[in-house]
């Protein structure tokens, strides 16, 4: 519930506006007041909520906060986490995460560790493979987030790390780069 100045379609701040378009933005339905209508509500809220300014966006009874917080939360990703914990937006699957991280970075590298400090030999060489290469390149430790790791290996298909992508297409592991690199392919896969 948004307690706005005006209605979405005719919001009467800024403030309010911004608010609207950040709900709009992330798919959200959400009912709202236009707290101009109705004076002892405007000032009640203010008392009930501690809040002193609108507009005032609540999810499931829970104050989150004016247009500042909700976009600095928009910013963070925690709206989006909020919503879905909230059940006002659907739990993103495991699959729609592992798209939205192949999709991070045109070129996409899910490795034991980072490019700075890859904790497998294998991460190493593709690594050394891309900076030789002087490849602009994503990366995801895998070893931080378990449910990424096994829910990758069933995505891809490819039951090994690490594991490069181009464009969101599946390139190979470590053997497959390591022999585009050696027949001077590598940079004109990479840029297809």
């Amino acid at each position: 519930m948004l307690f706005m100045k005006g209605k979405p379609d005719e919001p009467k701040c800024g403030f309010s506006r911004k608010v609207v378009e950040i709900l709009q933005q992330e798919s959200v339905p959400f009912n709202s007041f236009d707290i101009l209508t109705d004076e002892e509500v405007r000032q009640g809220l203010k008392v009930y909520s501690n809040w002193s300014s609108y507009p005032q966006l609540y999810i499931k009874g829970e104050l989150i906060g004016g247009s500042d917080i909700v976009l600095e939360m928009q910013k963070s990703g925690e709206l989006q986490k909020i919503l879905h914990e909230k059940g006002i937006l659907p739990k993103e699957t495991i699959q729609d995460r592992l798209k939205k991280l192949i999709a991070s970075s045109p070129v996409m590298l899910f490795m034991k560790g980072t490019p700075d400090a890859p904790r497998c030999g294998f991460s190493s060489r593709v690594v050394g493979a891309l900076q030789e290469e002087g490849a602009d390149f994503g990366h995801f430790d895998i070893l931080t987030d378990d449910e990424v790791r096994q829910g990758l290996k069933t995505f891809s298909n490819w039951p090994t790390f690490p594991q490069l992508y181009y464009k969101s297409e599946l390139i190979g592991g470590c053997d497959i780069v390591m022999e585009l690199r050696n027949n001077g392919e590598l940079k004109s896969t990479l840029s297809e």
